[in-house]
């Protein structure tokens, strides 16, 4: 019992070590020291401290007791140690004391200490390539930030050994250099015909300086440029007017470097924004057009060309040389007022409004109203009836019906939101309102309103009301009337139409583009090759996933004008490619093609009008109701000057005669306008009848106008006629026709029409040119006869010299006798004359044109004197206008009167000329 209580108290060590080993060493160092204390010291055995036992999973170290006293160990390692098997060894470590006696019975352990140790490497392995041989190949003319990439490793265990720090070219004065990651990139361009292979060595290094055992050979392959892409195409193709489809790209193919390609998508862009609005439309006028596409009539043009009976557009800027293709520009402070006498009066519950509008962004945080057109009070009030307007990119339609026996609120305003109002590109809107419901059409496609806002119906009032463009017209609430909400933009063919709606045929018409892209045979495509157009034809997409078949097809695609007489200018191309490969979104860059059609000046046709000039017709065919043909001769003719290169072979240039379209024709009054009380310009509805064609008229003359072969406009303009019911006074009306293609962009010459008037008296002049001849007197003939169209109106002279000599005697006695009772009889003679004249007012004579040879001899004879003949024509030139005030109370007389008292009165006027006609003695052929 004794000497087992000499042995009290267990060992003591640290909770944990901490240790590194050299690889290829033995020795661990230790932190803190490996040390055992026992509180039994100095008592032998029992304060001793015997061994050091480790505890682990075949750890390979031993731990050994330098001293037994002191209590100091070490730990070695059992054998090598590499630190590329294992970089850390933990295991457990306790100490033994010695025990009681020599024996070691009784021995005590201490507790469990935790043992880590790190593996220090030693840089024993040079840097190995992962590949024995490296091979690229390049493109010459390139520069290239990598041409590939060398990877060396490291078998050391650390990351100070283990990695690769550097790496370097060994070869000498090659056009190389590599970075420290191993891409290999060209210093300068590589030449093909330089040299097509290069071989360089590459060395690496790891972080501890060591160099590979072995450099790895690198192998680089130079080749030709191969540029993937379109080949064989031409930047400006040309196109000659009338030709029909031509092809873009016939020669051209795509290049792909032999790339393996699964698919080919091309869109080629036709690009016309430009060019009037928006790509080449037909520039004729909107009721032209109209006409032409089968639109319902009536529509009114708000933005007509400037003119005499147009000029409420004078004042607003137009945009010149767009090829008569008629456009109105307002920059915000120019507008319009529409004279009443255009404005439509009733729009009832269906009516159009349509017209061309480019517009953009409006300036400011808070944009003002833009009005297109707006119908407010003329006066007093500022209520808006209708308007359209743009609003923050909104296009809003405002009608405010009038009160109804039903005063309740009804849809007042429509609104739409769209990317065309403010894209600051040409679109064509039209509003369909079939109350309550209003449609917008836009490009031809329909587009419900977003937003309907309802109010109350308008009281009805003696207000006047003010129709204007490009503004609104603010007539009450304010000192001084004024324009507000001004547009700002551009507009063209504004128009309303009253009573009916347009159908969706008329306004793909009205918009249509005659240009765009085609494809030739379409049946000869491969089966492989989708495409597609845009509804302008202005975009074509082709798919396809054979390269030879989207070649064929490229080389189909075609531009064409379906105008006889084009927009000339340049047209940009572009042409967008994807290609797709194996497996790959992208694989190859197509660069894109940008190249120009430019559409070359059309011939100018010169377009001519010819006929008869002049033409004398008796009043008396004036008065009938059919009038008197003007044009019946007429003829309308186009030419155009060829040059060489417009022949074939074997042809001379020459001038050609052309077949075209007219869309107007203008018959012009010169002179005082028509009285609309007894003159007019007609043309029968009969002669339109089966011809794009339509005709207004006013006292300044008639216009034919629609989109029609110069053909129907001969034969409607041979059918215009002329009416004056009261032709007295009246020795001629002129008149000037001018006609025009592409609304002003061609027009003809102006062809002047002189009508002369002869009155049914004028026969009476043969007579005095048959009185007996004598040495004083020589024949002298009717000025008019020269210029004598159609001789069944007017009388010739007998062609017997006997009846001449006893009409010439006849005539010298009436003379003779009328000299001698004239002063007696007169005044009673225009009295009778005046009372039975009063039913013809029209025989109001007209004497400068007459040119009358008298016998000098009757002066002799007895005749009255020049003074008294002038005095008693004056008198009855009075008396006949009292008559001419008579016959406007009394009222028209039938047509069977007429007649009768026409066949009296040329009687009478024969002995009227005899005694009151003023005779010029300055015509006399002495």
């Amino acid at each position: 019992m004794l000497r087992g209580g000499l042995n009290k108290h267990k060992p003591w060590i640290e909770t944990s070590y901490h240790g590194v080993i050299t690889e290829n060493m033995d020795t661990v160092l230790l932190d803190p020291p490996l040390v055992a204390l026992d509180k039994d010291a100095p008592v032998p055995y029992a304060g001793e401290i015997c061994a050091f036992k480790i505890h682990g999973q075949e750890a390979p170290f031993e731990a050994e007791v330098l001293n037994r006293t002191s209590g100091e160990g070490v730990l070695r390692a059992r054998g090598p140690i590499d630190c590329e098997q294992q970089k850390e060894y933990t295991f457990i470590i306790q100490a033994y004391d010695c025990g009681s006696g020599p024996t070691g019975a009784g021995w005590k352990k201490s507790h469990k200490a935790v043992v880590h140790i790190q593996v220090d490497d030693v840089n024993e392995f040079s840097p190995v390539f992962r590949e024995p041989v490296y091979r690229a190949t390049v493109t010459e003319g390139k520069i290239y930030d990598s041409i590939l990439q060398v990877e060396a490793w490291d078998q050391d265990c650390s990351p100070q050994y283990s990695q690769i720090c550097n790496y370097e070219i060994v070869t000498q004065d090659t056009p190389f250099a590599i970075d420290r990651n191993g891409n290999i990139r060209n210093t300068e361009r590589l030449s093909f015909d330089k040299q097509q292979h290069y071989k360089i060595l590459v060395t690496a290094y790891d972080c501890g300086q060591k160099r590979a055992s072995e450099s790895v050979p690198v192998h680089i392959d130079v080749k030709p440029v191969c540029k993937p892409g379109w080949q064989g195409w031409n930047n400006r193709v040309d196109y000659e007017p009338g030709t029909g489809s031509k092809q873009l790209f016939p020669k051209m193919h795509l290049e792909t470097c032999d790339g393996p390609l699964s698919s080919v998508r091309a869109m080629v862009e036709l690009q016309t924004s430009h060019i009037g609005k928006g790509c080449d439309r037909e520039t004729y006028s909107e009721k032209s057009l109209q006409k032409l596409c089968g639109a319902a009539s009536g529509s009114t043009d708000l933005l007509p060309a400037p003119s005499a009976s147009t000029n409420w557009t004078a004042s607003l800027l137009t945009d010149s040389g767009r090829d008569s293709d008629l456009i109105f520009r307002f920059d915000g402070r120019q507008a319009a007022n529409i004279p009443e006498r255009v404005v439509p009066q009733n729009l009832t519950d269906q009516f159009t409004i349509a017209t061309w509008m480019k517009h953009g962004p409006s300036p400011g945080l808070r944009a003002e109203k833009e009005t297109l057109l707006c119908n407010s009070d003329k006066t007093e009030m500022n209520r808006h009836h209708y308007s359209l307007y743009v609003h923050n990119c909104r296009l809003v339609f405002l009608l405010r019906r009038d009160f109804t026996q039903m005063d309740t609120f009804r849809p007042a305003e429509f609104h739409w939101k769209l990317e065309q109002i403010c894209d600051k590109e040409w679109h064509y809107y039209v509003i369909n309102v079939e109350f309550p419901a209003v449609t917008l059409f836009v490009d031809g496609v329909t587009y419900e309103p977003y937003l309907v806002t309802d109010d109350w119906p308008i009281h009805p009032s003696q207000i006047d009301v003010q129709l204007t463009v490009g503004a609104c017209w603010q007539g009450g609430e304010v000192t001084t009337p004024r324009f507000t909400q001004y547009f700002r933009g551009s507009l063209s063919g504004l128009t309303i139409r009253p009573g009916k709606i347009e159908t969706q045929k008329v306004i793909s018409c009205l918009q249509a583009c005659k240009e765009g892209l085609d494809i030739n045979s379409l049946e000869s495509l491969g089966k492989g090759i989708k495409f597609h157009f845009n509804p302008a034809q202005s975009v074509l997409v082709m798919e396809g996933d054979d390269l030879d078949s989207i070649n064929t097809a490229m080389a189909k695609v075609s531009y064409i004008n379906s105008r006889q007489f084009p927009t000339p200018g340049l047209r940009k191309l572009r042409v967008t490619t994807t290609v797709q490969c194996f497996g790959e979104d992208t694989c190859i860059s197509i660069p894109d093609i940008k190249a120009v059609v430019m559409v070359l000046p059309p011939s100018e046709p010169r377009i001519t009008i010819a006929g008869v000039e002049r033409a004398t017709w008796p009043a008396s065919e004036l008065r009938t109701p059919a009038g008197i043909t003007l044009f019946k001769d007429i003829r309308i003719i186009s030419t155009i000057t060829k040059s060489d290169n417009a022949f074939s072979s074997g042809h001379r240039p020459g001038i050609l005669e052309v077949m075209h379209n007219l869309d107007y024709c203008d018959v012009l009054v010169i002179g005082e306008e028509l009285n609309p009380e007894h003159e007019s310009l007609e043309i029968h509805h009969s002669s339109l009848l089966g011809k794009h064609l339509d005709a207004t008229n006013s006292t300044s003359g008639i216009s034919i106008y629609g989109v029609d072969s110069m053909a129907h406009y001969e034969q409607a303009i041979r059918q215009v006629r002329y009416r004056n019911r009261r032709p007295a006074g009246l020795s001629e009306r002129r008149f000037r026709l001018s006609c025009s293609e592409l609304n002003g962009r061609y027009t003809s010459n102006e062809f002047n029409l002189e009508i002369g008037v002869l009155h049914s008296s004028e026969p009476v002049e043969h007579v005095n040119h048959m009185a007996a001849e004598s040495q004083y007197m020589r024949p002298v003939h009717h000025p008019l006869m020269v210029h004598t169209i159609n001789s069944d109106h007017i009388s010739g002279t007998p062609p017997a010299a006997t009846v001449v000599i006893v009409m010439c005697i006849a005539a010298l006695v009436v003379i003779v006798v009328l000299g001698i009772y004239r002063i007696h009889t007169t005044h009673q003679e225009a009295t009778k004359e005046d009372e039975e004249g009063g039913k013809e007012p029209e025989m109001d004579w007209d004497d400068s044109t007459l040119t009358i040879t008298v016998n000098p001899m009757e002066n002799i004879s007895g005749s009255q004197s020049a003074g008294e003949i002038r005095e008693e024509e004056e008198e009855l030139e009075e008396e006949e206008e009292d008559d001419e005030d008579e016959e406007e109370l009394a009222g028209d007389q039938t047509s069977g009167e007429s007649e009768d008292s026409e066949e009296d009165e040329q009687t009478e006027v024969k002995g009227k000329v005899k005694g009151k006609l003023e005779w010029d003695p300055s015509t006399l052929p002495y």
